[in-house]
């Protein structure tokens, strides 16, 4: 069974994901209207900018859907993506808030900052980019940390169907955690919404 994967393609690099989902044989499907998320077996909600992804989901009557999608369905949001679904910003109120994570905008500095690395997780190695990334500074009860950097920065993390990464593994050629995503969505055997 072809698994549709959705990404929403409001603002932000949706094109790199939508390139990654057909490269693990799943189809892409770009997210830009509440009706778009029907059918859907997942949703990755890009890196781009924050505000600007929850400004433009407000103006086409998205986040309400996106929040019900999200508390049912497998969601993985990359960097914007990952500020998206976090219950609380520092320093700003959250924007979807169905993740139980705490992130800090652009904890690594600007866009000079950016750095590539390597992730090990669960045995899998990971090329991950930072580009004026968040950071998860803390997780709740229920939250599996992933990742960290070297400092013990959290930088990836799960909490049963919802997945959250500060880097962008969709500007590498590696398809590694796209496939994490897929299988992610294999174990979930939901009905369609």
């Amino acid at each position: 069974m072809v698994r549709r994967i959705g990404v929403l393609a409001l603002q932000g690099d949706f094109a790199e994901h939508k390139k990654a989902i057909q490269g693990i044989g799943a189809e892409a499907v770009e997210v830009r209207l509440p009706q778009h998320l029907n059918g859907l077996d997942g949703l990755i909600i890009p890196g781009g900018e924050s505000t600007t992804l929850r400004k433009l989901a407000d103006m086409y009557n998205l986040m309400e859907p996106l929040r019900m999608f999200s508390q049912k369905y497998p969601t993985w949001g990359t960097c914007a993506g990952a500020i998206m679904l976090a219950k609380e910003i520092v320093g700003q109120e959250a924007h979807l808030g169905v993740m139980d994570i705490t992130v800090q905008r652009n904890a690594f500095g600007r866009q000079i900052n950016s750095f590539i690395t390597t992730l090990d997780i669960e045995g899998d190695s990971y090329a991950a980019v930072f580009i004026r990334a968040p950071l998860i500074v803390s997780v709740r009860a229920g939250v599996d940390i992933l990742a960290t950097l070297e400092d013990g920065g959290i930088v990836a993390a799960q909490q049963g169907h919802l997945l959250a990464t500060s880097f962008h593994p969709e500007l590498t050629d590696d398809l590694g955690f796209h496939r994490r995503f897929l299988k992610m969505i294999e174990r979930y055997d939901y009905a369609q919404p």
